[in-house]
C-alpha cells in the first residue's frame, strides 16, 4: 500500500448561498484546489452543497434542479485534471422523483450516486416534503452528464489503497446506520454528507455519535457539515466537520466560521484492517438476513504515489501513557486493576502474608505500593508484607537507602538479607571466577535473590509477588528462573513508560509528603538491575538503557507492533516522526533491530510467566493475549529492516 497505509482525507464546509449554484460551485472548486495542493486523496462536502440544504420549496423548481446538474458537470470537468476523489451533495431527479444524493467524482468521471436512506420528518426537518426514499428507485443505473452511472445505496467504491462508502446526515442517527452494513461488506472509510443544525448540546452529542460509530464499525469516518451561508430563517448551521478513526476524533473544522473551512488528516487503513482481522465479532455471519445483502463494487482510479509523503496527524511517542486530560481517571483505573487482581489472589489462597524484593528501583516500588493498597483494602496489617532488600555486588547507597526508607514510610516489615557471601560460595560450587563479570556473574545474583524470596515466603506462609514489567518481558530483560519467576506478578501488564507515570501519580495522590520525597528520588534514579559493581564514585555503573536501548523507544515499537500489527518499515517511519527531536534515524533503526531480535529470541521466557493482571490493550500472557512459538523465526522482520539502510 502506498504511503505506509495512510490515506489523506478532508471534510469541507464551504461558504454557500441559498439556491445560488454558480456561487456554491465556485466555492467548492476553490476548496478542491486547496485540497489538491495538500495531497488529499478524497474530500467530502456537505449535504446538498450545490444548491444548499435550506433551499426548501425551491427544490420543486426545475430551473434549480437543472442548474445543479450544470454545476455537477463543471466539477466533473475540473476533476479531469485532478486525482482527488470529490464527493458532493445535490438534489437529483430520477423518474419523476427527487432524491437527496451524494455524488462521487474522480478523474473526469462520475462514479456513482448514493441517495439518502433515512429522511427525517420531525421537529425542524421536512425531508419527506421534497425527497423520496431510495426504495422508490426503479433502476440501478442512470444517465447523468452524458455518462451511465450506478445509483443506489448498495455501492462500495474501491481504490487501489482503500474502500469507501457514502451515507448522508440522518443515516448516522438511526438505530442501524447504513454505514454499519457498509463496513461489514468492506468499506474502510465512510464519507458522510451532512446538514446538521446547531442546538444546545447537539455538538457534543454529534461528536460522540461520530466517534462511537467509527469505533463500532472499526472505520475511518469523514463527516462534512453544512455551515456558513445556509439559511438562518429558523435554524443555524455551524460547519461542524470532523474526521474520526476507530473511536478517536483526529481533526475538526472551526465552528461558526464565515470562511470556507476544511479539516485534513490521514486515516490509517492498515490499523483498521488489523483490528478487523483480529476482531472475530466483526462478521456478517452473525447477523440474520445481512448475508443476503448484495453490493456493487465501483472501481476508482489508482492513487498517485507520493514519494515525499509526510504525516499531518500527531504520532504519540508514549502511546501507553495516558494524556494529561484523563491522567487521573486512567491511572486510578490502572492502579485499581492491579490492586483488585492481587486482592483476589489473597482471598482465593486465604493468604495473609506476602513477600517482595525491594531494590529501590521503579518496578519493585510500584509492586510494593500495589501490595500496600491491596492489604489496606482487605483490612490486613501492612506488617504482613515482608519487604526484603538484598544488597549485592552492584547495590548503591542511593537505591539501598531508598528501599529502606520507602518500606519504613509505608509501615511494612523490613528484612535485610545480603547475598554476597552466598553468591561467592555459589561461584566456588560451580567453579566460576568472581572477577569475571559475565552473564553467569549477573544471573547468579538474580537467582540467589529469587531463592531467598521463595524460601522466605515458605517460612512465613506467604506468596512471592513479582515486580517485572511488560517492557522487560517483551525484551526478555529478566533472568530465567530469577526475577522472571514469582507466585503472582502485578506489573506484567504495565510497560516501563507507564510504570514511571503511575508511580508519580501514586506519589501525588495517594501518599504523605514523607513518602513522596522518597518516590521522587526513586523516579530520578536510572533504571538498572545493579548486578555489576558500582563505579569508583559509588554510583550505578550498569545502566539498562545503555545495553538494550531507551525504553521510550521500545515501548513505542511494542505498542505499534502488537496493537496494530504494523510492519517494521512502518514503525520506523512513525518513530522518525514521533522522535524527530530526540533521536537520529540511525539510532532509531539500531534499537528497532535490537527490539525485533530480542522479541523473537525471548519468547521462551514469556511462555512460562506467572499469573498477573492484564491492564491495557496489550499483554504478553501465553494464557491470554499472546500465543507464539518459542522457536519462531524473526528473519523476515529483520530482513525488512536491513533493506532500510
Amino acid at each position: 500500500m502506498n504511503n505506509y497505509g495512510f490515506v489523506r482525507v478532508a471534510a469541507a464546509s464551504p461558504r454557500l448561498k441559498v439556491a445560488d449554484c454558480d456561487f456554491n460551485t465556485e466555492e467548492i472548486l476553490k476548496v478542491v484546489a486547496d485540497a489538491e495542493k495538500q495531497g488529499i486523496s478524497a474530500i467530502v462536502f456537505p449535504e446538498m452543497c450545490i444548491t444548499s440544504y435550506t433551499a426548501q420549496d425551491l427544490l420543486n423548481q426545475s430551473l434549480l434542479l437543472d442548474e445543479a446538474i450544470n454545476s455537477l458537470e463543471k466539477i466533473r470537468l475540473v476533476s479531469e485534471q485532478s486525482s482527488i476523489i470529490i464527493i458532493v451533495g445535490m438534489p437529483l431527479q430520477i423518474c419523476n422523483r427527487l432524491y437527496n444524493v451524494g455524488v462521487v467524482i474522480n478523474g473526469g468521471s462520475i462514479l456513482g450516486v448514493v441517495p439518502k436512506t433515512f429522511l427525517p420528518n420531525y421537529n425542524e426537518f421536512y425531508d419527506k416534503r421534497w425527497f423520496s426514499s431510495p426504495r422508490e428507485l426503479t433502476q440501478s443505473n442512470i444517465e447523468l452528464c452524458g455518462q451511465n452511472i450506478p445509483v443506489g445505496t448498495d455501492l462500495i467504491f474501491r481504490t487501489s489503497d482503500f474502500s469507501f462508502a457514502i451515507e448522508i446526515c440522518e443515516d448516522l442517527w438511526t438505530p442501524l446506520p447504513p454505514s454499519s452494513v457498509h463496513t461489514l461488506y468492506g468499506a474502510e472509510i465512510i464519507f458522510n454528507l451532512s446538514a446538521s443544525n446547531e442546538t444546545i448540546g447537539k455538538h457534543s452529542y454529534r461528536k460522540s455519535l461520530i466517534s462511537q460509530q467509527s469505533a463500532r464499525c472499526i472505520v475511518g469516518y469523514v463527516y462534512a457539515a453544512a455551515g456558513n451561508g445556509e439559511s438562518t430563517t429558523d435554524i443555524v448551521f455551524a460547519g461542524s466537520s470532523m474526521i474520526a478513526e476507530n473511536g478517536s476524533i483526529l481533526a475538526e473544522t472551526q465552528r461558526f466560521s464565515f470562511d470556507s473551512e476544511f479539516c485534513v488528516t490521514e486515516i490509517d487503513v492498515d490499523r483498521l484492517r488489523n483490528d478487523r482481522l483480529k476482531n472475530k465479532s466483526f462478521s456478517i455471519s452473525e447477523y440474520k438476513n445481512l448475508d443476503e445483502v448484495k453490493y456493487r463494487i465501483v472501481k476508482v482510479g489508482t492513487s498517485k504515489i507520493d514519494s515525499e509523503f509526510s504525516l499531518t496527524r500527531l504520532i504519540n511517542k508514549t502511546p501507553f501513557v495516558p494524556s494529561p486530560l484523563n491522567l487521573d481517571d486512567r491511572c486510578s483505573e490502572i492502579f485499581a486493576i492491579q490492586v483488585g487482581g492481587l486482592a483476589k489472589r489473597l482471598l482465593h489462597t486465604n493468604c495473609q502474608t506476602m513477600v517482595v524484593g525491594v531494590s529501590g528501583g521503579l518496578d519493585s516500588t510500584l509492586a510494593l505500593l500495589v501490595m500496600v493498597k491491596a492489604f489496606d483494602k482487605l483490612n490486613i496489617s501492612r506488617k504482613n508484607i515482608y519487604g526484603i532488600t538484598m544488597p549485592g555486588f552492584g547495590t548503591t547507597d542511593r537505591t539501598y537507602n531508598n528501599a529502606l526508607d520507602l518500606m519504613k514510610s509505608l509501615g511494612v516489615t523490613i528484612k535485610e538479607i545480603p547475598i554476597k557471601d552466598a553468591v561467592i560460595q555459589h561461584f566456588k560450587d560451580i567453579d566460576h571466577d568472581e572477577n569475571v563479570h559475565d552473564i553467569t556473574y549477573e544471573n547468579s545474583q538474580a537467582r540467589e535473590r529469587t531463592q531467598i524470596l521463595m524460601d522466605y515466603a515458605n517460612k512465613v506462609n506467604g506468596l512471592v509477588i513479582g515486580t517485572g514489567d511488560l517492557s522487560e518481558l517483551a525484551l526478555g530483560w529478566c533472568t530465567y528462573n530469577g526475577d522472571h519467576m514469582s507466585m503472582y506478578a502485578v506489573n506484567t501488564g504495565i510497560p516501563k513508560t507507564l510504570v514511571k507515570t503511575l508511580v508519580r501519580w501514586i506519589s501525588d495522590t495517594q501518599l504523605d509528603s514523607g513518602s513522596q520525597h522518597i518516590l521522587l528520588d526513586i523516579l530520578d534514579t536510572p533504571v538498572s538491575p545493579e548486578l555489576l559493581p558500582a563505579g569508583k564514585d559509588g554510583k550505578i555503573s550498569q545502566i539498562t538503557e545503555d545495553t538494550v536501548g531507551p525504553y521510550v523507544l521500545h515501548d513505542f515499537f511494542l505498542y505499534n507492533m502488537l496493537r496494530f500489527g504494523y510492519e517494521p518499515r512502518k514503525i520506523y517511519f512513525l518513530a522518525q516522526k514521533a522522535f524527530k527531536e530526540d533521536y537520529e534515524k540511525e539510532e532509531i533503526l539500531k534499537w528497532l533491530k535490537v527490539f525485533y531480535r530480542r522479541f523473537f529470541s525471548q519468547q521462551f521466557k514469556r511462555s512460562c510467566i506467572p499469573d498477573g493482571p492484564k491492564v491495557g490493550s496489550i499483554n504478553l500472557s501465553p494464557r491470554g493475549d499472546w500465543r507464539m512459538a518459542s522457536d519462531a523465526s524473526g528473519v523476515i522482520w529483520l530482513k525488512q529492516l536491513d533493506a532500510l539502510q
